[in-house]
């Protein structure tokens, strides 16, 4: 993801001389296409991430583009007063880069795990919230970001996952992607723990178990039409996140079926209300919460048996 990010970052400032980059001394290295694409338009301001988001602010008042970049919780906690009155409050055309989303950075511990930064920039107004789940979404998102009104926190995971998604799939604002269809029950992930979840509903689907799949990466604006027709289908809706399953992807789809009275039983996969103080692979860690496929199909069956507790599954 980290890559794709900065390959397409590099295309959009070679063709627009508003696009500047920004880093907290953070992936030194990985700004040099960028920097021979646009010379003198990539700034390293150290580990001074409030000032990081206060010179992104001020290049956007003066008329540019920048995406100011740092690992997730220090580019949404750290410097939140200035993310929110120097960026949301004026509604700057700045976007925020997290890296290391979730539990991506899992050896270096809680400081670094990345589990309410969706729940925070969802709620300041003005910002456009996106977490895509692959590679190629992320080029995608980019260029998103890029063209978006405003301001934009992009979450992306770190390097090395899967495509998962169709290589033709498109990215619109506000706008989820149904990967499958199914009757039985609605699977709705955000970001890169995508991959876990279509390897659930392939393990669902051999326990004869039919999953609708709804991909966000938009979580804000939210599509609340998508979850809500899902939902009707299905009558059970499991949301899955590498995040707090307060205030994030959960929190989301459970408002929008609240208020849409859809009445559908809503269970939350994700990190319950607390720190995560085990140490380990963001693999291990998933494991650990029941994050991975085989969790994510446990808490499926367990709500499919309270609604249907006649129904044999395997």
């Amino acid at each position: 993801m980290r890559d794709a990010f900065f390959e397409a970052l590099a295309e959009l400032a070679r063709h627009d001389e508003r696009v500047w980059a920004l880093t907290g001394d953070l992936g030194i290295n990985l700004f040099d296409p960028i920097e021979q694409a646009a010379p003198g338009r990539v700034l390293n301001v150290g580990i001074a991430e409030q000032n990081l988001v206060g010179v992104a602010a001020g290049l956007a008042y003066a008329g540019r583009l920048p995406f100011a970049y740092s690992i997730a919780p220090f580019v949404t906690s750290r410097p939140h007063d200035q993310v929110r009155v120097d960026v949301a409050m004026a509604n700057a055309p700045v976007t925020l880069v997290g890296v290391g989303g979730g539990l991506a950075y899992g050896y270096l511990g809680p400081t670094h795990h990345a589990i309410e930064d969706l729940g925070i920039m969802r709620a300041l107004p003005n910002m456009t919230v996106l977490a895509p789940a692959d590679p190629a979404e992320v080029r995608r998102a980019t260029r998103a970001a890029f063209a978006a009104d405003g301001p934009v926190y992009l979450r992306l995971g770190k390097n090395g996952e899967p495509d998962v998604l169709p290589g033709d799939a498109s990215f619109v604002l506000g706008r989820a992607t149904r990967l499958r269809d199914g009757d039985d029950v609605t699977l709705v992930s955000t970001g890169a723990i995508l991959g876990h979840v279509v390897a659930a509903a392939d393990l669902l689907a051999a326990r004869g178990v039919a999953a609708t799949v709804l991909h966000y990466g938009t979580l804000k604006p939210f599509d609340a039409e998508a979850v809500v027709a899902a939902a009707a289908r299905t009558g059970a809706v499991v949301t899955v996140e590498e995040h707090s399953i307060i205030g994030g992807l959960g929190s989301a789809t459970a408002e929008a079926l609240a208020e849409a009275g859809a009445g559908a039983p809503v269970r939350r996969v994700g990190v319950p209300d607390a720190f995560v103080s085990a140490v380990g692979s963001q693999e291990h860690l998933l494991a650990h919460l029941g994050l991975d496929a085989d969790g994510i199909v446990a808490t499926t069956l367990a709500l499919l048996r309270e609604r249907r507790p006649t129904r044999s599954l395997r």
